[in-house]
């Protein structure tokens, strides 16, 4: 009889243990159900915020003009034009070796907004300095694929060395579409040029032109690789060719207050 009286008190503290335990798992789990809805809220946050700002459009130019320094530019308020204009992601800025020219490569948010700068700013910028200008627009989405592949800038960030020169290249052949070109075949080889530290791949928008823009260490390195082997490799589309070879460390400054992806984190 006490026996069962005992067992008979002893349930509502079994119970209350229990109903503890249970209220305990759930708030674990609810804890870790409300962590992971935020990690996963951050990682779609941060894939969207980088879709936004993935370049759709790159624009090169030049324009001809030769100064001594790069700072006799009047890069800061330049900046501040180019900063205004409508789809502007960033800009790396150019020094002509040699040349002394100025120019930039820049990265838009779409083809269109890339071909109104071209036709409505840049030209009333050349006029501004009264010299001739070059300029090109290339289709970043069909070349994004190949560009990762040489660990371009523009999409997978800052090598962990500051480029000391940029090159510049066109060739005068059309390859249409560009993912059906040797691209494939020709990073392999790239990679193993001397100081080359990435590229971004191009595509010709209207003519299905490819070129790029390669960073390597040194000066030295970038006119070695243009004078020795991409004339070979030109050679073998049967084509003329462009190549241009500029300074990065006279440009890191200002290229940096445009959110280059050489220099930004």
């Amino acid at each position: 009889m006490n026996t069962t009286i005992s067992k008979l008190a002893t349930r509502p503290k079994k119970l209350k243990l229990t109903l503890q335990l249970v209220q305990t798992v759930l708030i674990s789990l609810a804890l870790v159900l409300a962590f992971y809805t935020m990690n996963v809220t951050a990682a779609e946050s941060a894939e969207q915020s980088a879709n936004d700002t993935k370049p759709k459009a790159f624009v090169y130019t030049e324009l001809q003009i030769s100064v001594s320094s790069f700072n006799d530019i009047p890069w800061q308020k330049v900046n501040d034009n180019i900063k205004q204009q409508p789809g502007f992601i960033n800009k790396t800025w150019l020094y002509g070796v040699g040349n002394h020219s100025g120019g930039g490569f820049y990265a838009f948010d779409s083809i269109e907004n890339a071909q109104k700068f071209v036709t409505e700013y840049f030209p009333e910028e050349a006029k501004g300095f009264g010299v001739a200008q070059t300029s090109r627009i290339f289709d970043a989405d069909v070349t994004e694929e190949a560009s990762r592949d040489m660990s371009s800038a523009h999409y997978i960030g800052n090598t962990e060395r500051k480029p000391g020169a940029y090159v510049y290249t066109e060739v005068q052949v059309q390859v249409v579409p560009f993912n059906e070109g040797p691209w494939r075949e020709i990073n392999p080889t790239l990679k193993q040029q001397p100081g080359l530290l990435s590229k971004t791949w191009l595509s010709g928008f209207n003519t299905g032109t490819p070129g790029g823009l390669y960073a390597f260490d040194t000066i030295e390195n970038a006119q070695k690789f243009v004078l020795e082997y991409y004339p070979t490799a030109a050679k073998s589309f049967n084509a003329a060719f462009y190549t241009r070879v500029f300074d990065a460390n006279a440009t890191e400054a200002a290229s940096g207050a445009m959110n280059s992806p050489f220099y930004s984190n």
